[in-house]
């Protein structure tokens, strides 16, 4: 939804959610290195971003509350991108659900999503994706993202976004930029 705009990056490491199409497989176990909150807060504040994305691994291990708190005294904007495994800690202006099936989003974290982005490995997962929109509130906009390894995913999408204009296509834009 946010394609193209300023963004600072908080990545946190842990992840057990283990999605085999994960690019970011290296924070699962290995630690990163440790800041305050104050750190990051001033860190992103400098920057100056459209707003500041927390995300993992998966972020909801962690209470995010500290965080979230200093990064608002800093008067940043704050979006969150969790598989929603746990419940929800913090305070965000925007939420972005990716569910995914080896751990599906705790109950409480529907209801919070301002976006819904599903990753599209084979066509069952469209399947996957309805059952996800089902539990979101109305209004909440709808992505589907191909699975970067499988080059048919791209022509999957685009066939079902033109059956189905609810949902909207989502690429990861920083791999085909080359931005890390």
């Amino acid at each position: 939804m946010w394609l193209g705009c300023s963004a600072y990056f908080i990545r946190l490491a842990g992840c057990d959610v283990g999605c085999p199409w994960c690019d970011t497989k290296e924070s699962w176990h290995q630690r990163h290195p440790s800041h305050s909150v104050t750190q990051l807060a001033a860190a992103a504040q400098a920057e100056q971003p459209k707003f500041v994305v927390v995300t993992g691994g998966e972020p909801l291990m962690h209470d995010l509350a500290p965080l979230t708190q200093a990064l608002k005294r800093q008067g940043l904007r704050i979006h969150l991108e969790t598989s929603g495994a746990y419940p929800l800690s913090g305070s965000f202006d925007w939420v972005t659900l990716s569910p995914k099936r080896s751990k599906p989003p705790h109950p409480s974290l529907y209801g919070q999503a301002s976006e819904l982005k599903v990753v599209i490995a084979n066509p069952e997962d469209f399947d996957w994706a309805t059952a996800q929109a089902a539990q979101v509130p109305p209004g909440t906009v709808k992505l589907l993202q191909p699975e970067w390894n499988t080059p048919d995913s791209q022509a999957w999408i685009v066939d079902y976004v033109k059956h189905h204009p609810d949902w909207r296509v989502s690429l990861q834009t920083h791999k085909f930029l080359g931005v890390r």
